[in-house]
């Protein structure tokens, strides 16, 4: 790994982990459209890290600065490495330390014979933050293109077992983007979880495409696989 590509990375008192570029979506309003650093970190990874280079990275910048938790948050979706996250939660757990899950909400999608709200609630993860980012599903596949069929679907029932299973739940939407914020916080309310607006800086020129209907529609971008 090159020592210019950062694993762990301290910013807000958390330490994040950055363990793949892979994601399920293709989010129209992603930083990874035109940039690959976060916080001045360049988080481009050449390979994806083995569970023992996650855990040294870790520990670290542990090591340099304390952190309140651990937070699996870099240019990818985490949960494509499911068993990786369960590890580290693992670890974490022994460490005495909080851990919390940045993520689409697409990971029982991802994989589909496996109870990953239960797996990850075993393991001993604290918090899950969800990007809901739309409570229209026709919004959410327009701004944030999934990868798989029936997404938006899949993230409103993944929320909901996260906070059956007792997870501190946060869904998110972001600001600027055209969405009906009212709505995703009634959304997440109705699952049992908190609602959090995001900041975000989004691509030079990036704008929303309304439909006919005034609501937000990127024209070109359905997939054939899903």
């Amino acid at each position: 790994m090159s020592p210019d590509t950062v694993i762990a990375y301290p910013a807000n008192g958390n330490l994040y982990l950055n363990i793949t570029n892979r994601c399920s979506c293709a989010c129209t309003f992603c930083l990874r459209g035109f940039t690959s650093e976060v916080y001045g970190y360049e988080l481009l990874l050449e390979r994806e890290p083995a569970v023992e280079e996650i855990i040294e990275a870790a520990e670290t910048s542990l090591d340099r600065e304390p952190a309140a938790q651990i937070v699996f948050c870099g240019l990818g979706e985490p949960t494509l490495r499911l068993d990786a996250v369960l590890e580290v939660i693992r670890w974490a757990r022994v460490r005495g330390l909080p851990t919390r899950l940045d993520t689409n909400g697409l990971g029982a999608t991802l994989h589909p014979s496996r109870d990953v709200a239960a797996e990850l609630v075993e393991a001993g993860l604290d918090a899950v933050s969800i990007s809901l980012n739309a409570a229209d599903p026709d919004v959410y596949e327009a701004l944030c293109r999934p990868l798989v069929r029936d997404a938006h679907a899949a993230v409103v029932e993944f929320a909901r077992r996260c906070a059956a299973a007792g997870l501190d739940t946060t869904l998110s939407a972001l600001d600027g983007v055209g969405v009906d914020l009212e709505a995703c916080a009634r959304l997440a309310a109705d699952i049992g979880g908190r609602f959090r607006v995001r900041g975000c800086a989004l691509p030079p020129g990036w704008e929303p495409v309304l439909g006919p209907d005034g609501r937000p529609h990127v024209a070109g971008t359905e997939s054939e696989e899903r």
